[in-house]
């Protein structure tokens, strides 16, 4: 997590463009795929284990015939937002492309999984808000503190504490919690329990 990058600047509103519309529609490709699209979005502290839990449901939806895709916040650092650093001007421009690939990928008939941080409550707000209602799914995997910093996989926490990476969120920048996610997961839980409660809610309230 470089912070040696540019803060992107405001850039002059695009005009003369017109929305080109398909000819084939979501509700098509919906009926098609047998499934509804959506976006399940997991938000939780670096090492809170969204990722991991992410990646595991995709397998599961896959497995039972779901056509699905996976965003993850450091593949998507690679290309399409590696002009980004870590402000907070950049992770909120970060997180907008990100809701605007998801948008997309929900209009392809897709369900989208994300796993970033997302920290900022507003930033989540304006990309469920900008989709139709049921099509975007908050999912807070809710780890300790303590539990992420004893987990550390990248070895970003101890970066942070020495004071290495500024601006880590838990340690000197704000982690804002959902205060009413879709589902709520206890991330200090066995991963297996967390994926049967997230199929079982998905079946019943929006899936299948």
């Amino acid at each position: 997590m470089s912070q040696d990058k540019v803060s992107v600047s405001p850039l002059p509103v695009a005009s003369n463009i017109v929305w080109h519309p398909h000819v084939l529609d979501r509700q098509q490709r919906e009926t098609t795929n047998g499934h509804p699209a959506l976006v399940i979005w997991f938000t939780g502290l670096s090492g809170s284990g969204k990722s991991t839990l992410a990646g595991a449901l995709e397998q599961a939806l896959f497995s039972r015939g779901i056509k699905t895709y996976l965003l993850d916040g450091d593949n998507l650092r690679h290309g399409l937002c590696s002009d980004l650093g870590f402000s907070d001007i950049d992770r909120r421009e970060n997180i907008r492309r990100v809701g605007e690939v998801s948008k997309l990928m929900v209009d392809a008939g897709l369900v989208v999984l994300t796993a970033f941080i997302s920290p900022n409550k507003t930033e989540r707000q304006k990309i469920r808000d900008s989709m139709e209602a049921g099509q975007f799914i908050e999912v807070y995997v809710d780890t300790p503190l303590e539990i992420c910093e004893a987990r550390d996989p990248k070895g970003l926490y101890k970066k942070a504490r020495a004071g290495e990476l500024l601006n880590f969120t838990g340690i000197d920048a704000v982690y804002e919690a959902p205060e009413h996610p879709d589902i709520y997961l206890d991330g200090s839980q066995p991963m297996g329990s967390s994926i049967e409660k997230l199929l079982f809610v998905l079946k019943n309230d929006f899936l299948f």
